[in-house]
């Protein structure tokens, strides 16, 4: 991708987002502070949190409020984590049954400090789902799990529909951008997701604007395809402050649409690509678009 000297000042207009709704965001905060549970919406500063709040849509954020990891990127805050919360997956279940979801979306924080890394936590999250919503769609976006083959088995067992982990960049950049995690070692979890067989669909996601080059975007998902990954989102990179990495380079929707239709070509079953798209926005038509198809 282009560079250019210095870093990028000011959005481009198609970053543009009309004002939240206050009322459809206070609804949405009210019900969910009653089962006193989190979205990724809120703690990553989720450009799409009007939109998703005011079609009463989520992604619900599981084992607290506060990273064992603290990524660059990432808004979500780093500290002391909070005791698991054994009433939170019914909680969840019950909220996603209030406000009708047909697809729900689960992720949590990185939860190094637990010896599963919170891997019974979906389990159990997917399994209240289940009983309250029998015929939604459950997507989990987990962590690596430290590389931990039973966790994620854990998570399997419970038959999610679609298994997301973000490989978030380019190999040459984890050092800056993921020091905590492995390429190879993401790659591995969508490859054992992609062998469990029992209808799991493997997703990843990519976040643009770091300073990667295009032909090293397009390395990353060859070797996800590869692992046997079928869906792919492809979004722009905002730093939430000061201090977290800055925006290298501002993306233009026609790179975006130039990777899609390489990511159709290299094999991927459903390709979700923009500036404002991430890893969950929409998820629920992504999913019915691949059911149809």
């Amino acid at each position: 991708m282009d560079k250019t000297a210095g870093m990028p000042t000011d959005r481009p207009p198609w970053l543009t987002l009309p004002v939240p709704e206050e009322s459809a965001l206070n609804r949405m905060k009210a019900l969910l502070d009653q089962g006193r549970l989190h979205t990724v919406c809120e703690s990553a500063d989720c450009p799409n949190i009007g939109e998703c709040f005011g079609n009463k849509t989520c992604t619900f954020m599981i084992l607290g409020n506060h990273c064992t990891r603290n990524c660059r990127f990432c808004a979500v805050n780093h500290g002391l984590p909070e005791a698991v919360d054994c009433n939170e997956p019914h909680m969840l279940a019950a909220t996603a049954k209030q406000l009708g979801l047909k697809h729900v979306v689960i992720t949590s924080v990185t939860r190094d400090d637990l010896a599963d890394g919170g891997a019974g936590q979906f389990a159990a999250a997917i399994g209240a789902v289940r009983a309250q919503l029998p015929k939604a769609g459950i997507e989990v976006l987990i962590p690596d799990f430290k590389g931990n083959r039973e966790a994620l088995q854990t998570v399997l067992q419970a038959k999610p529909n679609i298994l997301n982990h973000n490989i978030e960049t380019v190999p040459r950049l984890y050092p800056v951008v993921r020091p905590q995690a492995v390429y190879s070692r993401s790659l591995e979890l969508i490859n054992r997701t992609s062998q469990a067989g029992a209808g799991i669909l493997p997703k990843s996601g990519l976040m643009l604007g770091l300073g990667e080059e295009i032909a090293e975007v397009v390395e990353v998902m060859k070797d996800l395809h590869h692992c046997g990954c079928k869906m792919l989102t492809l979004g722009q990179y905002l730093s939430p402050s000061p201090d977290h990495l800055p925006v290298v380079e501002y993306i233009h929707p026609d790179v975006f649409t130039w990777l899609a239709q390489k990511a159709q070509k290299i094999g991927f079953s459903q390709v979700s690509a923009g500036p404002l798209v991430r890893s969950s926005y929409h998820a629920g038509y992504s999913f019915a678009e691949l059911a149809q198809a």
